[in-house]
């Protein structure tokens, strides 16, 4: 992966006329996006006087879905929201669920569970950097057309996610929605030599994710930060994955439990889905970039050492260098899934008994895109009387819509066509839900 680019950034600047009174720039179709989707930019002289992001896939239900469905359930129900996050959504689910029942989960299970989301945090980061978002940098359509310029790059890559795939499936099950979590922990806990199976390729994957870490560090950021109020997990000792307080970097500090306290969700005329903010604070921002702002002194110090040789300092506010930020996060979660394994000793039951009550429990982990709440309320009987979910895309809604407008303006010299560019460019920045891909937006423009 040391291979330089070797096309100018998506969108490199170039003489451009003098901006007109208005344009009105309409994304029709946000294609290769987990959804259906579009945007509309209004642009008045100087000034972006709108930008929306519209998601106009219908409703999916699965709040309603739950209602009446076994506790049990749960973790398998949630994990058909995502094909790239099932984890996420499972660990979510169950620790709403232990919460609920009165059930903490320590020792060799906890371990697992972490490990688990390490594999989810390969797999899904790999594919975003060196698929998805790459390519935006190196000025290809495509990871195909990066691919011929960039062979080994591209294979060592998918290597690197077929690594985390194994985790997944190893430890899950399956490499797609996991069969072998449940409330308490695990079916079935894989033995000590199966995991040791892991460590030949998780060696090699560690020097293929400092590449990596180098490789997406040469590209060239446009010069734009944004100043959003970052929220993550925060964990007294360890870089967060299914536990800790909700933090941000200007102050909030709340446990879990107080999510719905201070997060507002409401609905917005020109989408679907609901647009999240903090009560009397505004949007926020969730993601790679949240948990390394607020838990850089969480990471290993070697990790720390390698993300400043990459020109991270300890905190990133611009959001085209979440891609590195990415980066740090896989080399992280190769060196955790080792140490896991290299400590690990089965539990002596797969599960601890987890007896239903009447109570309401919640779960808040950290999805490779961000903090993944879930609230349910259980009846005597262990039936799910109430349900609500809030994914990372929806809290990230408004902070893109925010963020794209500042950007915008400061671009207002660029023709169409450039501008088009950067606007993908800059939407990727969030990994939007899953599998953004190139020419994912179409813009007609109106101008008058």
């Amino acid at each position: 992966m040391s291979e330089p680019p070797v096309s100018p950034p998506a969108g490199a600047d170039r003489p451009a006329p003098a901006p007109r009174r208005t344009r009105t720039l309409t994304v029709d179709v946000l294609t290769r996006v987990e959804g259906e989707g579009g945007m509309k930019i209004k642009v008045l002289g100087n000034r972006v006087a709108d930008v929306k992001l519209r998601i106009y896939e219908p409703p999916r239900f699965f709040e309603g879905l739950l209602r009446g469905r076994h506790f049990t359930e749960a973790p398998d129900i949630t994990a058909r929201i995502c094909g790239i996050c099932p984890v996420a959504y499972q660990m979510s689910a169950i620790h709403a669920m232990e919460a609920a029942c009165g059930v903490e989960v320590d020792g060799p299970i906890r371990d697992l569970r972490r490990l688990l989301y390490c594999g989810e945090w390969i797999e899904s980061h790999v594919l975003h950097i060196a698929m998805l978002h790459a390519p935006d940098f190196l000025g290809y359509a495509s990871a195909l057309e990066m691919a011929k310029d960039h062979p080994e790059t591209v294979t060592r890559a998918l290597q690197l996610k077929k690594i985390g795939n194994g985790i997944v499936a190893c430890v899950g099950g399956r490499e797609i929605h996991p069969v072998n979590v449940r409330v308490g922990g695990f079916y079935r806990a894989p033995a000590k030599r199966d995991l040791l199976g892991l460590v030949p390729g998780l060696e090699a994957a560690h020097e293929t994710a400092r590449d990596l870490l180098k490789w997406v560090s040469t590209f060239s950021f446009p010069d734009f930060e944004t100043d959003a109020e970052f929220v993550a997990l925060r964990h007294p000792d360890e870089y967060p994955f299914n536990e800790g307080r909700l933090v941000s970097t200007k102050g909030l500090d709340i446990p879990v439990a107080d999510f719905e306290k201070h997060v507002i969700e409401e609905h917005v005329a020109h989408s679907n889905a609901l647009h999240a903010h903090l009560a009397e604070r505004g949007p926020y921002f969730v993601g790679p970039l949240a948990r390394y702002n607020i838990n850089f002194d969480r990471l290993p110090a070697g990790i720390r050492t390698q993300a400043s040789d990459a020109g991270l300092g300890s905190t990133v506010k611009n959001p085209f260098k979440s891609i590195v930020v990415r980066a740090v996060e896989v080399l992280y979660a190769v060196e955790e899934a080792l140490r896991i394994i290299r400590d690990y000793e089965p539990p002596v039951r797969p599960f601890v008994e987890v007896t239903p009550r009447p109570a309401t429990g919640v779960g808040c982990t950290e999805a490779p895109r961000g903090i993944l709440y879930h609230r349910y309320r259980l009846g005597p009987d262990g039936l799910i009387a109430d349900a609500r979910i809030v994914p990372p895309t929806s809290q990230n809604q408004k902070i893109i819509e925010d963020d794209l407008k500042r950007f915008v303006e400061a671009h207002l010299a660029l023709p169409d066509d450039q501008l088009t560019l950067r606007c993908e460019q800059a939407i990727r920045n969030y990994d939007p839900c899953i599998s953004c891909a190139t020419h994912f937006l179409k813009l007609d423009v109106e101008r008058e």
